[in-house]
Parts: structure tokens; sequence; C-alpha cells
């Protein structure tokens, strides 16, 4: 998938310098780099997409990783959307929703139902993310909270489906 000159791609173990470089300088502290390296360590399947830039190099990353669905009666599995990065100079040029989406489809492909991520509530809606309590759905403490949404990439996942969303162990490290 490319937006304008951007391609998007699977990260290979090639990226990970630039990809730590990436979280780095896009965000204000390490938390996100230690998060990308805590989470590769494990054994669950996770798609890792890096933006390209053919004269820039990688200018940005995605990581969407295993999470589960803890309700009353059943667990259910989702993949968590984050973190995702983008050079500060790259940002407002189509390479985050460059992919976001192909994350998404990344997604979709292996069999994968819902999507749920913390994250700007502003940004991720044009992707089809709602608002998760609308599902029934939270995080860390029941209510509402407009950063944390949740995508359902095949229709009606998450019917019936209500509870506490529980993240991967590493991101509690934050």
């Amino acid at each position: 998938m490319e937006s304008r000159k951007t391609c998007v791609r699977a990260e290979t173990p090639g990226d990970r310098s630039a990809v730590h470089d990436v979280l780095a300088r896009a965000f204000p502290s390490d938390a996100e780099v230690r998060l990308v390296e805590a989470l590769r360590g494990r054994t669950e399947p996770q798609v890792s997409l890096v933006a390209e830039d053919p004269s820039l190099g990688v200018i940005g990353h995605i990581l969407f990783t295993p999470m589960e669905i803890r309700g009353r009666a059943q667990s259910s599995r989702a993949m968590a959307l984050g973190p995702m990065a983008v050079l500060p100079e790259q940002q407002r040029k189509g390479a985050g929703s460059a992919l976001v989406a192909a994350g998404l489809a990344a997604c979709a492909a292996i069999g994968e139902r819902v999507v749920v991520v913390l994250g700007h509530p502003d940004y991720y809606p044009r992707f089809g993310f709602q608002p998760a309590w609308d599902f029934g759905l939270y995080y860390a403490a029941p209510g509402p909270n407009p950063a944390f949404m949740v995508r359902e990439l095949e229709r009606g996942a998450l019917r019936g489906r209500t509870g506490e969303v529980v993240y991967n162990a590493a991101f509690g490290a934050l």
C-alpha cells in the first residue's frame, strides 16, 4: 500500500534500529521504545509494519499485538493497536493513515476480528474506530473514556461480548 511515495511493508529484523529511532523521535520519553522491545520478545503473532520513503528510509512504524476481552461468561481475543509513530517532520503527510489502514487490513487477513486502540479520539474514528464503551468494553476502570476505541474487522464480532480489555503485561510496565 502506498501513500504518495511512501510504501508500507512488513517490518524486518534489519529495520529495528530505524524503528527505534522513529519511536525515540516521535514520543517525549523512551516508554514506547521499551514497550516495543518488550512486545517483540513475545511469541504471539503480531503485525508490525513500517512506512518507508524511498529517499529517507523508515519514517513510521505501527504494531498490533494480541490482547484479551474478559467477559463474565467467556473471554475472546482482540488485537491492540499501538504504538504507532511517524517521524515528527513527516507527520501530516499520509504515512500514519497508510500505516493504520494497512495494519487493519493485515490483521483482517490473518483472521483477527477486533482491534482496540487507546489513542487520539479525533484521529482514529476516520478508520472506523468507535468508543469502546458503546460496546460495553472498558479498560482499567468501568466508564467512558473517549480515547479508548474499538473497531470490528468483522461485522458483529463484538455482539454479546462485553467486559474488561486486558492488554499484554508489557503495557503495564509503562
